[in-house]
């Protein structure tokens, strides 16, 4: 059965609550990039609009498809990758992840779908629509917010035709490392399963010199190859184009050949000016180091604030803080800090799911560092101000 998606569960939560007057709203619980977009996607956008007259096809054009076959072999260190069957532009990420499972998952062999939890909740309404069951695997702290995947029974990954992961992940920002995608191959190639990795925070990092390792770059370094292994990224975070609902698939032809044959049913082509303005994007670095020093401004200054209250340290990667509260009831803090200081922010167990009476998101919030510098610092302040003040009546 669906489950509501996490943001009208919070609308409901804050169903007739009136925030603080005197303090104006700051919004940090929606994972919307709002730094500006880039002139090299606008121009490249108005500058290609005569294509509008035409159906684009399904398989996105040869240069861009081209520039994210070149930026594949730039960013992760690729050897050759074909343009023309190991890459499928896409409307964003969160279409195409749900659209896999649809193409992959044959209903009828009792499917199970492995997700992390907390996570992403495309993923299980993918597993669910696709007649799949999902079968959740925990990431807390105990675990540096990593799946541990020796905790999977080996009943369920003889019944799993798909895994999800998201490295760095939402919420945590925690990076998956070589040890451990390691182990996933080698289990991959036990099981057969299909691996979905979504990478859409990846290049959100702190450090020029060392960015999140990728699932295609792993297998690579393991001499694994692509075999059941599909990756999925997008200019959303990376370009600051939400809007333009641009992404990519790239990974195994064997995968990508039935993903683009449901597709062409599917009615998802993307439009002739958005592919223009993404092939700038994909072939232009310098906007996106200039978007990383905006968030490491953020992170730099935010973090320390938000840590001398709550538990929480700079993610890995990715444009969030995972912060544990006070006691163990987010959903009350969330509520409370959006009544008394106007600051909205997401909680944790909205994004788990309970497992044998445990949701591993319960007891945090999720703060999202998407807004200016000012309104980010001006929100953490509030935070601190919040804790004390509540403290002290406790």
């Amino acid at each position: 059965m669906l489950q509501p998606y996490p943001f009208e569960r919070l609308r409901a939560i804050l169903a007739g609550v009136v925030p603080a007057p005197e303090h104006r709203p700051i919004n940090l619980s929606l994972g919307e990039p709002r730094h500006p977009t880039p002139a090299v996607l606008r121009d490249a956008l108005a500058a290609n609009l005569d294509g509008l007259s035409n159906y684009p096809p399904t398989a996105g054009s040869d240069a861009l498809r081209g520039a994210i076959a070149g930026w594949l072999q730039r960013r992760y260190g690729l050897p050759a990758v074909d343009p023309q069957r190991e890459v499928l532009p896409v409307n964003g990420s969160r279409e195409a992840l749900f659209a896999f499972a649809q193409s992959v998952i044959d209903p009828a062999g009792d499917a199970l779908v492995v997700s992390p939890n907390p996570f992403y909740q495309i993923y299980e309404g993918a597993a669910l629509l696709a007649g799949a069951q999902p079968h959740f695997v925990e990431q807390s702290a105990a675990n540096g917010f990593l799946c541990d995947w020796s905790a999977v029974p080996a009943e369920v990954w003889a019944r799993t035709q798909l895994l999800y992961l998201c490295s760095p992940g939402n919420p945590t920002g925690a990076v998956m490392p070589l040890t451990q995608w390691a182990e996933l191959l080698e289990l991959r190639e036990r099981h057969g399963f299909a691996i979905a990795a979504d990478e859409c925070y990846s290049e959100i990092y702190f450090d020029e010199e060392s960015p999140p390792l990728g699932a295609l770059e792993a297998a690579h370094r393991l001499g694994a190859g692509n075999r059941g292994i599909v990756m999925f990224s997008s200019l959303s975070k990376r370009s600051n184009a939400p809007g333009m609902r641009s992404g990519f698939v790239a990974g195994d032809p064997e995968l990508l050949a039935p993903f683009l044959h449901y597709r062409t049913y599917h009615g998802s082509a993307m439009g002739p000016a958005i592919q223009h303005a993404s092939t700038a994007a994909w072939n232009d670095e310098q906007h996106v180091r200039d978007n990383r020093s905006l968030y490491r401004a953020k992170f730099d200054a935010v973090t320390p604030l938000v840590a001398s209250v709550l538990a929480t340290a700079r993610p890995q990667a990715g444009f969030y803080l995972w912060a544990r509260v006070p006691g163990d009831d987010d959903v009350t803090y969330c509520r409370e800090l959006y009544r008394q200081y106007n600051v909205l922010t997401l909680p944790g167990s909205l994004l788990g799911r309970q497992i044998d009476g445990h949701n591993p998101g319960r007891g945090y919030i999720r703060i999202a560092l998407v807004d200016t510098l000012e309104n980010c610092l001006q929100a953490a302040q509030r935070m601190v101000e919040f804790h004390s003040i509540n403290q002290t009546r406790t």
